[in-house]
């Protein structure tokens, strides 16, 4: 009995031993869940960096981090993201029991499609009857740099289909779409000048146009107009053009007929006024000589000097509001806002809305070519389009220049006119030596059987030859 009860007193003491060891371990087991540094890496142990970019590290995280902490972690990097291949990051954490190594692998590759950029559009039209032309192509690549020549290209029945791969096997792929459609239109060119003009009967001499189309040949052209040189008027020839594919081109010419000068006429023109003292006497001189001019004004001078040359019947058209050369000629706003200056002042005195015009210059003038390049030759077409018509001169008395005198001026002239041709004279009603010659310059020609005119819209201009 006694030795029954010995061996379940051992064998409780046995129990209870492995009960406090088995409590132990669990005690220190819960310790050290709780006081020891759990390490682990932020994010994967395994990344990819794309070549020259900027590799920005996650680190490690700890249960046990504070700041001061977080500073006992040293990391040891090799990373060069310059150059591709397989790095590592390897990070050191000690405290003042243990010791704890982490590492992360870094791989540096080129992770970018190439670029392929197409001349042309993603949808290109090619002619029905001809075959699609490659428009040409361009291939990019982050790090092989320019790789054109390894850009496949496949040629299906609507598409056309281009693909290249870098060093890295990175691929890329684009899709051009191609359709058998001609969509643009002929081009007409005119032969000779788009604004032409003709005398009162005179035959009309058809110039034809050129015409280019980017599919057809030989294509025939539609040529109309309503022209009758019988009469003064404005008239069109029209050019019309079809393609194969039903694509139409138009262009218009304008033809006006006009009344030829006249040989052995005087046509006295004068710029730059009025100016009261001189074009007031001008205007007495000419009415006592029952003679008729052309005055191109300005904004200058009285009112009642427009109103009179209106009213006693001379012809008024635009000249210049300011005469400034470098401020006219800058652009082609700005020489309309001039001339439209000097018509707006001329309309609200006279009412008259004319359509005459005289260059600063004239239309030769090669001043204008110091401010803008080729500007007369846009504005004696723009002139025209708008409906105005300009006149430049065969005869300058030189008045502005070196007849200074009224002896200077009566030579300069009378020596310059011709019974054999119409004399379109430039005078200048702002000088006073103008105005004081003026009477016996009138007097030689009416002695010597010239007639005088006046020039209008309706009368054949004289151009001179644009230089700029």
């Amino acid at each position: 009995m006694k030795v029954k009860r010995r061996r379940e007193e051992i064998k409780t003491s046995k129990n209870i031993f492995l009960s406090i060891i088995l409590s132990l371990i669990f005690l220190i087991s819960f310790l050290l869940f709780l006081f020891v540094p759990k390490i682990y890496l932020v994010g994967s142990s395994v990344v990819s960096v794309n070549i020259n970019s900027k590799y920005e590290d996650m680190g490690i995280k700890t249960n046990f981090f504070n700041k001061e902490e977080e500073k006992k972690v040293k990391v040891i990097s090799n990373v060069d993201t310059s150059k591709m291949g397989t790095y590592e990051v390897k990070y050191l954490y000690k405290n003042n029991l243990f010791t704890y190594k982490l590492k992360r692998t870094v791989i540096v590759k080129d992770m970018v499609k190439p670029v392929i950029v197409l001349e042309g559009e993603k949808k290109e039209y090619y002619c029905p009857n001809g075959e699609y032309k490659e428009l040409g192509f361009k291939a990019y690549d982050n790090v092989d740099n320019n790789i054109t020549d390894k850009v496949k290209v496949k040629q299906e029945k609507d598409r056309v289909i281009y693909r290249v791969e870098d060093s890295s096997g990175n691929k890329s792929k684009v899709v051009r779409k191609i359709i058998a459609k001609d969509k643009i239109s002929p081009t007409i060119t005119l032969n000779g000048e788009e604004n032409i003009f003709l005398g009162l009967n005179e035959s009309y001499v058809e110039e034809n146009v050129v015409v280019n189309d980017n599919c057809d040949l030989d294509l025939e052209v539609e040529t109309t107009n309503n022209i009758d040189n019988t009469k003064i008027g404005d008239y069109n020839v029209t050019y019309k053009v079809k393609d194969k594919s039903n694509n139409e081109a138009i262009i218009t010419r304008n033809v006006r007929v006009r009344e030829p000068l006249n040989a052995n006429t005087i046509y006295l023109t004068f710029d730059d006024g009025p100016r009261d003292g001189t074009t007031d006497v001008i205007l007495d001189i000419l009415k006592e000589k029952g003679v008729k001019a052309t005055f191109f004004v300005t904004t200058n001078g009285s009112d009642s000097l427009i109103k009179r040359i209106v009213d006693e019947g001379h012809s008024i058209g635009i000249h210049t509001s300011s005469h400034r050369y470098d401020i006219i000629y800058a652009s082609v706003d700005n020489y309309f806002n001039d001339l439209d200056a000097v018509k707006n002042r001329i309309y609200n005195i006279t009412g008259i809305d004319t359509k005459l015009i005289r260059f600063p210059g004239g239309s030769s003038n090669t001043v204008s070519k110091k401010y803008s390049e080729g500007i007369m030759s846009t504005l004696t077409r723009d002139v025209l389009n708008k409906g105005y018509q300009y006149y430049d001169w065969n005869i300058d008395s030189g008045d502005a220049s070196f007849a200074t005198s009224p002896s200077k001026l009566y030579n300069s002239v009378v020596n310059s006119i011709s019974h054999d041709k119409y004399n379109v004279i430039l005078l200048h009603d702002t000088k006073t030596y103008t105005r004081d010659a003026l009477s016996k310059i009138i007097d030689y020609c009416l002695n010597n059987g010239y007639r005088f005119d006046t020039l209008d819209i309706n009368k054949m201009p004289l151009r001179q030859k644009v230089n700029n």
